[in-house]
């Protein structure tokens, strides 16, 4: 082989040396890039570098603290904006010491103390995906808004030098690496601390971890931002604290407040065996108090009136009696116990129990009041892709929300919770701004006001037996409803069949009998029908107090008056119904509490939760919910609920041609027949979606 020959072969193989070094390394960054990904998911970056609407990671994300507003800034690889231009080395500083490439100092809202913990590897990798796996966005940072001496940075120096504990995270060998897995994502990339580790008088994090003198005060609960965040020492099981970031749910309760965005922003994407060590460190840590005991404070004597004796079945034994016999009590029962039951255990999977809630229990109320005041929304994860909320409840008063809490505290938190006073919830509306807006005039009916009453006994019963039908009165109602499965909230809801100034347009002429019926007759076809059972005595105790319950709530209405709310409203009876997107819609909103195939929903006891709405225990063919348009009507108003945060059950938000679609899905399930339904209507009249 010639001189040029050899110099070819040898040209070529180093050609496709290079290629293959060129490949490995495309190889080796796209890897880094993947492995970046993920850590940038476990240090939740996307969550405060992102404002509302806005592009991801391109700041301007308002963080309130008590020194004034910070807002977050552009960590895009743009160039002009971002971070594009930062060196690993000016990256690594920023991240581990607060310190931008220009020599600025971050506040310490950004959590590099924890990420200060990271090994060299995974920030390499965290620098490969901020480099080369985020899209660039070019948008200027907005200017803080601190206050005066905060706003001087210079100041940051000198708190970097007390309380800045930039030592790497070192596994412990006396340690399984689970164990030493999960103790570093907890105390770096996670940086749970930042929101659950006490802070000290210059909001430092008291400690950085679980060792040394202050180990104890590690994760032991803060209050953040008007939000409680818990103690995390030794919570729950391994198994129990996994689920919850994955899901954002467990057996305990839901994530509320900024753990919202994190489940949804960053654990749900972690692998288990991640969640799991997670759980595994936590549990370890000896267990810790959320708060330090406080003095309970004295308040008025709640308004207590005794069960009436002989009338109506008694409470279940897991239902407190104070339920119906305090203020805060009936408060809980006619705007909480929908969702949360009467026994406080939720609904499994759906709304988060009361008993053994950490929240509930711990006694700082701040949570409590915020969700109260401003509402709650779960978490979107790919195990619950729609989201549920719980609507506001600015529109009560303050000391309505005090005995409301005070209530379930008593009820179901720990026997030395302090009282909610009604200036902890003034102060808490003041701060977080929430208003009392109602949107419309309907004036909705306390049923704590009952109390006030001298017949209070009588109301009380009427109102249990508009709630608990079916139990109380078994020989009577043959089917797995109450009154209240129609009339929401005891008849207390706008648009949702409310009983308010019902009484006085009584007697009335009823189409479908062809002659006047009295109030006690109507009262009795909802029995008959709805029901599928026996109509009560209209003399009888259970019958005047049903009476009595109606008449508390005419108020000053008269029989000419328009009374706002009444009724379940009217929808285009032109919509032709699709009873197979009506299905899908069902599947999607309606399943959760009615069953995949509107069997209803039973607890554990067996005891109903929500009623099914077709076979032998629903309403029968003679019902006005057996027909599509009035079904459709209830439905565009009421139903789902939970999906939205109108007051006061996030009900309704279905189109007219969705709620018509539904309605004509399951109106046509089997059900009960009505022999009697031969006399309806004899003086003509029939409407037309009528199933006979």
């Amino acid at each position: 082989m010639n001189t040029r020959a050899i110099l070819r072969t040898a040209g070529i193989g180093c050609s496709l040396l290079l290629a293959s070094a060129a490949a490995s390394a495309d190889t080796a960054q796209a890897d880094a890039v993947k492995r970046g990904e993920y850590i940038a998911r476990m240090g939740d970056c996307v969550a405060c570098h992102t404002a509302p609407n806005g592009k991801p990671m391109a700041g301007g994300l308002a963080l309130e603290t008590p020194f004034g507003t910070l807002y977050s800034t552009n960590i895009t690889p743009d160039e002009r904006t971002g971070i594009g231009r930062y060196t690993f080395e000016q990256f690594d500083r920023a991240m581990r010491k607060g310190v931008a490439a220009d020599g600025h100092n971050l506040y310490p809202a950004m959590p590099y103390p924890s990420y200060a913990r990271m090994t060299e590897a995974d920030m390499r990798d965290l620098y490969a995906y901020m480099m080369k796996g985020v899209e660039p966005v070019e948008q200027a940072n907005k200017e803080n808004d601190m206050d005066w001496p905060f706003s001087m940075r210079w100041g940051l120096s000198l708190w970097n030098a007390f309380f800045l504990d930039d030592e790497a995270f070192t596994p412990d060998p006396k340690q399984s690496a689970q164990w030493n897995r999960g103790a570093y994502i907890v105390q770096s990339l996670g940086h749970c601390g930042a929101c659950h580790t006490p802070r000290g008088f210059a909001f430092q994090e008291k400690t950085m971890g679980d060792k040394g003198g202050k180990g104890d005060t590690f994760l032991a609960g803060e209050t953040v931002e008007g939000w409680r965040a818990l103690s995390l020492r030794n919570l729950w099981t391994p198994e129990d604290t996994a689920e919850l970031l994955k899901t954002g749910r467990n057996k305990h309760g839901t994530v509320s407040g900024n753990m919202v965005d994190v489940v949804q922003h960053s654990t749900q994407y972690m692998t288990n065996e991640d969640l799991l060590a997670m759980g595994v460190y936590l549990k370890s840590l000896s267990p810790g108090k959320d708060d330090l005991p406080m003095q309970i404070a004295q308040g008025p004597a709640p308004a207590i009136v005794p069960l009436p004796a002989g009338m109506g079945a008694a409470p279940e034994d897991d239902v407190p009696t104070t339920i119906f016999t305090t203020r805060g009590g009936l408060g809980y029962l006619q705007f909480c116990a929908d969702c949360h039951r009467a026994n406080g255990n939720g609904v499994p999977n759906v709304f988060p129990p009361l008993t053994g809630n950490h929240t509930l229990q711990s006694q700082d109320p701040s949570t409590l009041i915020h969700i109260m005041l401003t509402g709650w929304r779960a978490p979107v994860t790919e195990s619950h892709s729609r989201p549920l909320y719980m609507p506001a409840f600015a529109q009560l008063a303050d000391q309505e929300i005090a005995d409301i809490l005070n209530f379930t505290r008593r009820s179901w938190g720990p026997g030395d919770a302090r009282e909610v006073l009604a200036s902890d919830v003034a102060n808490g509306r003041k701060h977080l701004g929430a208003k009392s807006i109602n949107e419309r005039p309907f004036e909705t009916p306390r049923l704590a006001d009952m109390l006030k009453e001298p017949n209070a006994e009588q109301l009380v019963l009427g109102a249990r037996l508009n709630i608990d039908t079916a139990r109380m009165l078994p020989n009577h109602v043959g089917a797995a409803m109450n009154c209240a499965s129609c009339h929401l909230n005891a008849g207390t809801v706008a648009d949702g069949s409310p009983y308010v100034g019902v009484s006085a347009f009584f007697p009335s002429y009823g189409a479908r009998a062809g002659r006047e019926i009295t109030l006690e007759e109507r009262i009795n076809g909802c029995f008959l029908r709805s029901m599928n059972g026996k109509a009560l005595p209209k003399e009888g105790e259970e019958m005047k107090a049903m009476v009595a319950y109606f008449d508390w709530m005419k108020r000053e209405t008269k029989p000419e008056d328009r009374v706002e709310g009444r009724g379940i409203g009217k929808i285009d009876r032109s919509i032709v119904p699709n009873p197979e997107n009506g299905k899908l819609i069902y599947a999607e909103q309606c399943a959760i509490c009615h069953g995949d195939e509107g069997e209803g929903i039973k607890d554990a006891k067996g005891r109903w939760v929500y009623p099914p709405l077709g076979g032998n225990d629903s309403f029968n063919i003679g019902a006005g919910m057996a027909r599509i348009y009035t079904a459709a009507a209830f439905v565009k108003r009421n139903m789902p609920i939970a999906f939205h945060d109108r007051f006061p059950l996030g009900q309704g938000g279905l189109s007219d041609q969705e709620s018509v679609d539904v309605a004509a899905w399951f109106s046509h399930f089997p059900r009960p027949d009505f022999p009697p339904k031969v006399n309806d209507w004899p003086k003509g009249g029939r409407p037309s979606d009528a199933r006979y």
